[in-house]
């Protein structure tokens, strides 16, 4: 079944579909993590139905983004939720796999990667159904390792890659980015409450960088009352006190 959201008051809509993952915490810290310029060029690696770049288009209109999925239900509604929102100029879907550089856009061509990519091993009991979410949510189609190598590929030298990922498996994501010659550079957790345990992290790295990390300060959703705080606020674009 579908469903159109507006995603704040007087702003970007978003159609969602009960076979896709839809608008969640990950993708909407990660559209706010990297920082953007007017004509940066950027590709979003498993684009899905299009949610990264709708959210990193209205933080900087003047980008240019290319989404990559191999879904083509996916990127149908992706399609569909570009054209909503009036993005149809600024924003490009090409159906891809990962793996194949064959049907990769051009080396070098971005100055960002970013991907929201499936969290878990295939067959490690977090996803079994044979789906669409299925597959976007285990590495059976692409593994970490895979979409690093794509943003290494289609990143410039000097350009970043930025990612949402699980904590327990940072040491397999950062083995992977460099493995690809992308150096970690910035680290960021994020926890629903202060002092609680890390649910998601954020990470971006660097192609060709220098060896030297970041830790920034921990992205918190909630104050101890329950009530969001000005921060998450200000992402998802709710009026603050």
């Amino acid at each position: 079944m579908e469903h159109v959201e507006e995603l704040w008051p007087g702003g970007f809509r978003l159609i969602s579909d009960d076979r896709h993952f839809k608008l969640g915490t990950d993708s909407a810290m990660l559209a706010a993590f990297p920082a953007l310029s007017a004509g940066c060029r950027v590709c979003d690696l498993g684009c899905g139905t299009g949610v990264l770049p709708i959210l990193m288009s209205a933080r900087c209109p003047d980008l240019r983004i290319d989404g990559i999925d191999i879904q083509e239900s996916a990127l149908s509604l992706a399609a569909r939720n570009i054209a909503l929102n009036g993005l149809a100029d600024s924003v490009r879907l090409i159906r891809a796999d990962l793996r194949n550089p064959e049907e990769l856009p051009e080396a070098g061509s971005y100055d960002l990667a970013v991907s929201n990519p499936p969290y878990f091993p295939k067959n490690s009991g977090f996803s079994k159904a044979e789906d669409t979410i299925a597959e976007a949510r285990d590495d059976r189609s692409c593994t970490v390792t895979e979409v690093c190598a794509a943003a290494s590929r289609l990143v410039r030298w000097g350009g970043r890659f930025a990612v949402v990922f699980r904590p327990e498996r940072l040491v397999d994501l950062f083995w992977a980015m460099r493995l690809h010659g992308i150096e970690p550079k910035r680290l960021r957790m994020v926890r629903h409450r202060s002092g609680g345990p890390v649910s998601l992290i954020l990470a971006e790295g660097r192609r060709g960088g220098k060896p030297g990390l970041k830790l920034e300060r921990d992205l918190v959703l909630l104050h101890p009352d329950g009530t969001e705080t000005d921060e998450v606020k200000a992402i998802y674009r709710r009026k603050q006190n």
